[in-house]
């Protein structure tokens, strides 16, 4: 009897002395294995770099696909990486990294929220965290100084394994896949701090292809229309006062959200003070490097203002939505 009552026992507690967990080393090559042998997995969480607090989502599928989102207070950045092909969308990003000259200005309205083309290399490499070898070396083996067990990660028991440069959550439960990874304040890990991951959605299809209508910068036909102004004529401004302007398309004709508009402004030499405006589309569009002349007139203005005043005409390009 009493011994009946003691096996009851036991089946319903842990085992003491460690007995029934799972060794270090078991979890340590489980978390190596799942990690090198997975098709692909995702990892989700946030971390700082520089002043910036980030927020990240890294979908990775085998042998070299990425769709990863990266989001700070004012800023999101997405970046689709297949192979040596990476496209990438964010117009504030991109409008960080452009010149603030009136072209560049114009290059960053004519991209609105479209995908551009760029270099994958310059798409940080998490080897330390997505590379099973790697991953390892940086947090396991002679890294470990403390285990604790029946860790909950988002209701997953686990096993916390903590060393000097972060702690790794792996799951209790063979295969054994990590399931969250906490770097300790101030270490540095792939060119992060302060990083708190979560890994889920293991050999999961992403779906992840390219996207359509990418802009390449190194081809401007890939752009929507971007007209400037060459020069500006009011050899017609009489009675009606005509004006007109030449402009150059430094983009090309794809998918522009609604037409160019060219704005006549007529001021004053002396006061600058406005005495007219007048606006037109610019219809057709023309070709890359092509040029184009268009007219309006401006309304009630005498021709002895018209002889004592400056006309400017200002593009605005809509680009893309």
């Amino acid at each position: 009897m009493v011994g009946a009552v003691v096996i009851a026992a036991l089946s319903a507690c842990d085992l003491p002395f460690g007995l029934g967990l799972p060794t270090t080393r078991s979890l340590e090559s489980g978390a190596t294995g799942t990690l090198l042998a997975a098709d692909s997995f995702e990892i989700t969480g946030s971390y700082s770099e520089g002043s910036n607090q980030w927020s990240i989502d890294l979908q990775l599928s085998r042998p070299d696909t990425e769709y990863v989102t990266v989001t700070t207070a004012d800023v999101k950045l997405e970046a689709i990486i297949l192979g040596n092909n990476a496209y990438f969308r964010g117009q504030q990003f991109l409008s960080a990294h452009m010149g603030s000259d009136l072209v560049s200005r114009s290059f960053v309205k004519a991209a609105g929220n479209g995908w551009w083309k760029g270099s994958a290399g310059h798409v940080p490499q998490l080897t330390d965290l997505t590379d099973g070898n790697v991953f390892r070396s940086t947090f396991l083996g002679q890294a470990i100084t403390q285990r604790t067990d029946h860790v909950s990660v988002d209701g997953i028991d686990a096993v916390d394994l903590s060393g000097a440069r972060g702690e790794v959550f792996i799951n209790a439960q063979a295969p054994y896949r990590v399931l969250r990874v906490r770097l300790k304040h101030g270490v540095v890990v792939d060119g992060i701090r302060d990083a708190d991951l979560r890994f889920v959605n293991y050999n999961h299809d992403f779906g992840i292809t390219a996207p359509a209508d990418v802009i390449d910068f190194s081809n401007l036909t890939t752009l929507p229309p971007i007209y400037t102004v060459v020069s500006v004529d009011t050899s017609g401004c009489g009675s009606p006062c005509v004006v007109s302007a030449s402009l150059k398309n430094l983009g090309g004709l794809l998918h522009a959200q609604a037409p160019s508009t060219i704005t006549f402004t007529m001021a004053d030499t002396a006061s600058r003070q406005v005495l007219g405006r007048c606006q037109t589309q610019v219809v057709p569009d023309v070709g890359y490097n092509a040029t184009t002349t268009v007219r309006c007139t401006i309304d009630n203005v005498t021709a002895q203002q018209s002889n004592a005043a400056t006309v400017t005409a200002t593009p605005d390009n809509p680009g893309r939505g």
